[in-house]
């Protein structure tokens, strides 16, 4: 099998570690995500990993309580960087170097995050696993996961969703006849106010024509059917086929 891509990072959302309790991270889970990594590298693609904490701790939700929202920004970066040991760990026990970078300094457990040391390991065939998001409050790891692909020279990056295949008019878990769409531009997901990613994140993928593939992570093998290229999730690239209005008018109708 012949990857279509050679660069990839990996967007996973801190719900990924949890599996069915309702925070925390569960260890099966992680060695089974490590699993499922080891086989893309096999493939001989290069692969780095933006990981959120909100299994652990949701910055926004502390602020909406009336913490400040740098406060519980920063504690929410500090929640990614546990997330990434744990996935460090369970890729090293499946025998894949890999490397944990951070933008906010902790030289006891991480590197700091540079660029050319973050390609280089890349080239090594390691995996780098980059948490703290960018460092800098009131921004999402969604943002964080887009600024790294483009940083990196990713081919593409790749959102790993926990309860969505792909893109869709509408919250299917909300909405039985919301249509998925398998293609679709940026420009259109930022006017229609589809849930991609948040729209910052968005737009710089956009400005910096870095597709994105958006797909379900509990379906078996879907890292490694994306890699590949397979039909899997939505593809949201700069160009695209615009959707005709008939359709979008029948998907907010249902």
């Amino acid at each position: 099998m012949t990857a279509k891509y050679g660069r990839v990072l990996l967007k996973l959302s801190g719900e990924a570690m949890v599996g069915s309790a309702p925070f925390g991270i569960d260890p099966v889970v992680v060695k089974d995500l490590a699993r499922q990594i080891r086989r893309v590298v096999e493939l001989e693609v290069q692969m780095a990993v933006v990981i959120g904490g909100g299994n652990i701790w949701r910055g926004l939700a502390a602020s909406s309580r009336g913490m400040d929202r740098a406060i519980a920004d920063y504690m929410g970066m500090v929640a990614t960087v546990l997330n990434a040991l744990a996935l460090q760990d369970a890729l090293e026990k499946a025998d894949l170097q890999t490397r944990v970078m951070t933008a906010i300094e902790m030289h006891q457990v991480a590197e700091p995050y540079i660029r050319r040391r973050a390609i280089r390991h890349m080239e090594k065939g390691r995996v780098v696993i980059l948490a703290g998001g960018t460092g800098n409050p009131f921004f999402t790891t969604d943002t964080a996961a887009a600024l790294r692909a483009v940083e990196l020279d990713a081919n593409v990056l790749l959102m790993a969703k926990n309860q969505v295949d792909g893109v869709y008019s509408d919250d299917p878990n909300l909405n039985a006849n919301a249509t998925r769409y398998s293609h679709i531009s940026h420009q259109e997901a930022i006017e229609r106010n589809l849930r991609v990613m948040d729209s910052s994140a968005l737009a710089l993928c956009r400005d910096n024509d870095l597709p994105i593939l958006v797909f379900r992570m509990a379906d078996e093998g879907a890292i490694e059917a994306a890699v590949l290229g397979e039909p899997v999730g939505t593809l949201v690239t700069t160009e695209a086929p615009r959707l005709a209005q008939a359709e979008w008018s029948t998907a907010s109708q249902s």
